[in-house]
C-alpha cells in the first residue's frame, strides 16, 4: 500500500517516540556496523549529520569514531532556515559545536567546505522506500544540498526503520538515496 509523505512522516515521527535510549544507542551501533561493508571507504571527505536528540534521530557518534579511525576528512553543516540552505565546515577538535534553530547541533566556526568537494553524504531521514527515496522532514534542506554535490557523490540514508514499498508524492527534485542502511541489513538503489 502506497503512503505520502505527510502520513509517513506522522507515522516515524510516532515510532520514534517509543524507542527507548538504550534501544537508540543499540540500534545507532547497529546501523554503524552495517555501514562497514559498504564500498565506500576509498572516499576523502564525508558530510555527517549531528543528531536532533529530541527527534531521536540516529546516533552518528558511533560513524563519526569510525571515520575519524579510518583518517577521514569529516564535514558538519550549519543550516539557514530564511534560504532552505546548509554550509558545511570541516569537524576539527578544535569545533565549537552548540544546538541552534530545532535543536539541530551545529559547528558555531570552521573551514568551510564546498558542497562539490564532499563524496560521502550519510541522510538524516524519517522513512524511505525500495526505491531509494526519502522522506525527511520536508523543509528541502537536503535535496537542494544534494543537488549541489558532484553526481557521483554516494547518498546514504540511515533509519531505524525497514523500507516502505513505494512513497506515492515523490518529486522530480526529490534527490534518491544509493543505499539505506537500517539496524537490520542495507538496501542498495
Amino acid at each position: 500500500m502506497q503512503k505520502n509523505k505527510k502520513e509517513l512522516r506522522l507515522h516515524y515521527k510516532n515510532l520514534r517516540k517509543e524507542i527507548s535510549l538504550d534501544e537508540l544507542e543499540e540500534k545507532s551501533l547497529a546501523v554503524a556496523n552495517n555501514l562497514i561493508q559498504l564500498p565506500i571507504w576509498d572516499k576523502t571527505y564525508y558530510h555527517v549529520f549531528l543528531p536532533i536528540e529530541e527527534q531521536k534521530e540516529v546516533n552518528t557518534e558511533y560513524i563519526l569514531h569510525l571515520l575519524s579511525g579510518k583518517d577521514k576528512e569529516i564535514v558538519v553543516s550549519k543550516s539557514d532556515f530564511e534560504t532552505r540552505e546548509m554550509s558545511h565546515f570541516l569537524l576539527t577538535d578544535n569545533t565549537k559545536i552548540k544546538k541552534k534553530q530545532y535543536n539541530i547541533p551545529e559547528p558555531v566556526n570552521g573551514l568551510p567546505v564546498p558542497s562539490k568537494t564532499i563524496d560521502v553524504v550519510f541522510i538524516p531521514l524519517l522513512g524511505f522506500d525500495v526505491f531509494g527515496n526519502r522522506v525527511g522532514y520536508g523543509k528541502g534542506f537536503y535535496d537542494k544540498f544534494l543537488a549541489e554535490c558532484k553526481p557521483e557523490t554516494i547518498k546514504i540514508g540511515l533509519s531505524f526503520f525497514e523500507a516502505e514499498n513505494q512513497i506515492e508524492d515523490v518529486f522530480e527534485s526529490d534527490v534518491k538515496l544509493d543505499y539505506c542502511v537500517t539496524p537490520e541489513k542495507v538496501y542498495t538503489f
